[in-house]
């Protein structure tokens, strides 16, 4: 993959409307802002969630989101995805029934409820995941990654409310995507990742939010070693980020960052010392270092 195989594409009329307003003089403004929409999903013939969305990659989203749910595995095969924009959803389609549609006409009968059957289901194979021991980051690589991503156009730089996650390898930003829900932009590139057929072992995870329980949990399920974020960490984040041996790397910006697990793949190869603080005119808008 080239640099950016994927990216924001802050001119696209679609992802964004443009409103009037007062400012804070009462002054009339014009401003962007980023679109919801509702997207549902389907698996097989089982209508699975509605999720809110700017929109864009859906097809990506809706494999994404079974795949970190664990509801697609491996060895399931996609015969086809199909999305209608006319009544916004998504249907994604396998070969033969998975293996949580059964489990899920189990629970239905029982409780008629679904959700904790899936996040039990995750928790039980979470602490089963390897992630590459001998993988590596190097600071040179972390120190060109948050200068290239934190000033590529952007969705977020034209009207903000807007996460952001970008696949990288090594100094390399490979896909990058926006959603107003952070779970979204990751579960985007999950489906790209299961779809592509995309090895884990040497990528770099990047994340605008928080480096939350589900963020870890969701690197890990997508097999990346190392998860680095502009923001700051949850207590749950970091026990879970050690139990699986994940390198996470917070507070990320200009040449400062904090790792509170897996620094033994942290490599020091550049001297901080000449890179520069994050410039403040590429900075995330109001972001803080909890973002």
């Amino acid at each position: 993959m080239k640099e950016f195989e994927i990216r924001p594409d802050p001119d696209d009329t679609r992802l964004f409307a443009t409103v009037d307003g007062i400012d804070h003089t009462g002054a009339p403004v014009r401003t962007d802002v980023v679109t919801e929409r509702p997207l549902t999903l389907f698996l097989n013939t089982r209508e699975i969630v509605t999720m809110m969305t700017i929109g864009d990659h859906p097809e990506l989203l809706a494999v994404g989101f079974l795949r970190n749910q664990g509801m697609l595995q491996d060895h399931d095969e996609i015969t086809g995805v199909e999305y209608d924009d006319d009544i916004a959803a998504v249907v994604v389609r396998t070969r033969e029934e998975t293996d949580y549609e059964e489990k899920l006409k189990k629970r239905m009968q029982t409780s008629g409820c679904a959700q904790g059957t899936v996040f039990g289901d995750i928790m039980e194979n979470f602490g089963k995941v390897a992630l590459a021991p001998g993988a590596r980051v190097k600071t040179s690589w972390l120190y060109a990654l948050m200068k290239k991503i934190n000033t590529e156009p952007s969705l977020y730089l034209k009207a903000g409310a807007i996460h952001g996650a970008v696949l990288c390898e090594e100094d390399r930003p490979l896909i990058f995507m926006e959603d107003v829900g952070r779970h979204n932009a990751v579960d985007k590139i999950a489906g790209y990742m299961f779809l592509n057929r995309v090895r884990p072992e040497s990528m770099i995870f990047y994340t605008t939010g928080r480096l939350t329980s589900e963020m870890v949990i969701k690197t890990v399920q997508m097999g990346i070693p190392v998860l680095v974020s502009r923001s700051g960490f949850t207590a749950w984040g970091v026990e879970l980020a050690r139990k699986a041996g994940l390198t996470l790397i917070g507070r990320a910006r200009g040449k400062r960052f904090v790792a509170l697990s897996g620094a033994e793949r942290i490599v020091f190869d550049a001297d901080p010392g000449p890179v520069a603080d994050e410039d403040r005119r590429h900075a995330r808008k109001g972001a803080t270092a909890d973002e």
